[in-house]
């Protein structure tokens, strides 16, 4: 069975920094663009960032373009958010997700062409 596991939340003080990870197996982690989303309560899922098989190309959301930045390590099947200068409006639960294809679509924010997803880590910024 695929499993995302997504690892790295926490409390963090505004300007603060957080790197989340998620972990694939079960899946042919290369052959998938991949994406972190975020839900706060209250609010809709946003996409925050996707990137495809080759880690080649990447998308932000304005929200955390400049702050935020997605990578990805293939040898370990792992997906990566580097999260600095933290705001309290980045308050989430964070998730990442694999895309139906190789490279992120063109609306690879939307969360609709996405096939498997993680269970979340909570991220909370606040002083």
């Amino acid at each position: 069975a695929v499993q995302l596991v997504e690892s790295g939340g926490g409390s963090v003080q505004p300007g603060g920094s957080l790197r989340l990870s998620c972990t694939a197996s079960g899946l042919t982690f290369d052959d998938y663009a991949m994406g972190w989303f975020r839900q706060a309560p209250g609010k809709e899922r946003e996409g925050v960032s996707c990137i495809n098989r080759s880690g080649g190309t990447t998308y932000y959301a304005d929200s955390v373009k400049g702050r935020f930045t997605i990578s990805r390590d293939n040898a370990k099947n792992t997906l990566y958010l580097q999260m600095n200068s933290l705001k309290p409006e980045d308050t989430a639960m964070y998730y990442c997700a694999a895309e139906a294809y190789a490279y992120c679509s063109g609306s690879w924010s939307q969360g609709y062409e996405y096939n498997y997803w993680g269970q979340g880590t909570q991220v909370t910024v606040s002083s």
